[in-house]
């Protein structure tokens, strides 16, 4: 699957990021399949051995939504604040205009 994102390395594209997280969420799954394939422990065993190891993924699965999250709030925190100050600024330019 290509993705249509013409996005520079830095820039914090939201697309991208979201295709990260189903590629390492595909790779994990897809790594956890072939190792029970060929595992070495018995059932009873293996059963813990990938109860522990799935709740490790979703713990860092919510770590990582936790972040992205963090990060889409302070960029449009950002940028909420930029506006702000900018329509306050074109205000007082205005009420300045029709006070003089």
């Amino acid at each position: 699957m290509m993705s249509n994102c013409n996005c520079t390395p830095n820039s914090n594209c939201t697309k991208c990021s979201g295709n990260l997280a189903i590629g390492l969420l595909a790779g994990v799954a897809i790594g956890a399949a072939v190792g029970m394939l060929f595992a070495p422990h018995k059932g009873t065993v293996l059963r813990k051995i990938v109860r522990r190891k799935g709740e490790d993924i979703v713990d860092e699965v919510a770590e990582t939504i936790e972040d992205q999250i963090s990060q889409f709030s302070d960029t449009v925190t950002g940028k909420l604040e930029s506006l702000k100050d900018d329509l306050m600024s074109k205000f007082a330019s205005v009420t300045g205009n029709i006070n003089s």
